[in-house]
């Protein structure tokens, strides 16, 4: 028996703005990366870990996220891993990024309701 289950769900804030582009075919994609953080205990003090994850989104939902996201946007980013290979300078590289099938877009904290702990 096989399993073939390509699926992911992130959530974080955006690192940089959405780049919106428009393919030879006429389809726009939306790229944009996603911060993500986690906090754990390390010997008793508090440590935070963020990963960056790249995140392509395509038709109408590429638009939408290039019209209402930016930079610091809180989102939850659902879809399937995909891995970019390509050869530069002699050097074979790869990526894992997120194709999205959903990106939902999260309420903002307004600066007055931020806590500081």
């Amino acid at each position: 028996m096989s399993v073939e289950i390509n699926s992911v769900v992130i959530g974080g804030n955006l690192a940089r703005d959405v780049e919106l582009k428009e393919i030879a075919s006429g389809k726009k994609v939306a790229s944009f990366a996603v911060a993500s953080n986690r906090t754990y205990l390390s010997n008793g003090q508090k440590e935070k870990e963020t990963v960056f994850i790249d995140v392509d989104v395509w038709g109408p939902s590429a638009e939408n996220c290039n019209q209402y996201l930016k930079k610091g946007s809180p989102v939850v980013v659902v879809g399937r891993l995909k891995q970019d290979q390509w050869e530069s300078e002699g050097q074979k590289r790869s990526r894992l990024k997120i194709v999205a099938s959903n990106v939902q877009f999260l309420p903002s904290k307004k600066k007055e309701e931020v806590s500081v702990e």
